[in-house]
């Protein structure tokens, strides 16, 4: 296939080309410039703007069957991996239900031009399982980060209750079936899970720092930050960071992928917004993610608008919107080493047909501001995964 005077978001830097020709080929964009000669099948393009597929970084996509309970009670209520809403309901809920709602919820992300989500996946073996098979026919693509029903008590915090040998052997059979594995926190884990967890080969991913409840939690009872345990695990990244200091920024930036802001989620948990200014000057890698169905929407969109505007009412500074847009993109695929998130030769050919000419979005007189807060699902011709059209038609 050939998308012929396209105009794209080119490479690391999203650099605009205001026309050029694309050619795809075996689920990779194989060739991109103005002369390409070729008897393919070709599509004219030219009132079509190609950007890179979104990559939703955090979400908890099982608890879609729990859209907005408990609206007004607290995060612990709600979302504590030992006691909140969350776990009765992800236990007491029947597998077809759980499984009809997170195929709502995928295919609500591809319309709305998310192209890979990566999924913190509770109920051990049998959680990863039941997510595989309600995606088996859903074309977009899941990072699955397990993890085994295991927590500790404050006072096996403080002892250091050594890691069960049992969980050794759940561990391993979890992560023949995932990506990796994702752990709630460091108040619910002793050292010892932390460093035996650290030990896998796969993708390493845990919470951190998420409210000021849990920042002062990890302070008494261990006198050290959430962050500085969680360098424990050897983590590929870390989610949240609300309530990061500036030795843990330091800390991530340097010993990790990337840090995972959810900004919408922590807002409706009323628990501040990240500081992604500071992050940025700390020189973290920066992603996005809409984080827990139960209290956000799994939109990109929303969260690119929410986050930049936001940004810039804290910091009363201006804030490049084309850095957002990369949160969703091109920093994300650099932070999972896959080649996703970006238009460039070799890379995975998901992307976003944005019409130029949508009521919202015409004249685009810059195209990074214009898709970060003003493009929605309404702008999106088509959704393309893997060369092949998942949504919409061209």
């Amino acid at each position: 296939m050939i998308l012929k005077n396209i105009s794209i978001l080119y490479g690391n830097e999203l650099k605009l080309i205001e026309s050029t020709n694309v050619q795809i080929k075996n689920e990779k964009f194989q060739k991109i410039s103005k002369n390409i000669s070729s008897k393919e099948k070709s599509i004219d393009c030219s009132n079509l703007l190609l950007i890179p597929g979104f990559v939703n970084s955090h979400t908890h996509i099982a608890d879609s069957i729990g859209k907005d309970l408990s609206i007004n009670a607290d995060v612990d209520s709600k979302i504590h991996p030992m006691f909140g809403l969350k776990q009765k309901l992800l236990k007491e809920t029947p597998k077809s239900s759980l499984s009809k709602y997170i195929k709502k919820s995928a295919k609500s992300m591809i319309k709305k031009g998310i192209t890979t989500f990566i999924d913190f996946r509770e109920g051990g073996l049998d959680g990863v399982l039941l997510l595989k098979s309600a995606l088996d026919s859903i074309p977009i693509r899941c990072i699955i980060l397990g993890r085994i029903d295991y927590y500790n008590t404050k006072n096996e915090i403080k002892q250091n209750l050594s890691f069960p040998s049992e969980n050794t052997k759940k561990l391993t059979q979890l992560l023949k079936n995932c990506d990796g594995i994702g752990i709630s926190g460091t108040n619910e884990n002793a050292s010892s899970n932390l460093k035996s967890y650290s030990k896998t080969k796969k993708i390493r991913a845990i919470h951190a720092a998420e409210t000021q409840d849990s920042a002062n939690t990890s302070k008494k009872i261990t006198g050290k930050t959430e962050v500085q345990r969680a360098m424990l695990l050897n983590p590929s990244f870390l989610i949240h960071m609300t309530f990061a200091t500036n030795n843990d920024l330091k800390l991530a930036a340097k010993n990790t992928r990337g840090i995972v802001v959810c900004p919408r989620a922590n807002s409706a948990l009323s628990e501040g917004i990240p500081n992604i200014s500071l992050m940025q000057k700390f020189g973290c890698n920066l992603t996005i993610g809409t984080d827990n169905v139960m209290i956000n929407s799994p939109d990109i969109f929303r969260e690119m608008d929410y986050l930049w505007k936001v940004t810039m009412g804290m910091s009363q500074a201006r804030f490049d919107p084309k850095e957002i847009l990369k949160m969703a993109t091109v920093n994300a695929g650099k932070m999972l080493n896959q080649k996703i998130g970006c238009i460039k030769e070799n890379y995975l050919a998901d992307c976003i047909f944005i019409d130029k000419n949508s009521l919202d979005l015409e004249p685009m007189n810059n195209v990074h501001a214009s898709i970060v807060h003003r493009a929605s699902e309404k702008s999106i011709k088509a959704v393309m995964i893997g060369g092949e059209i998942v949504s919409g038609k061209l």
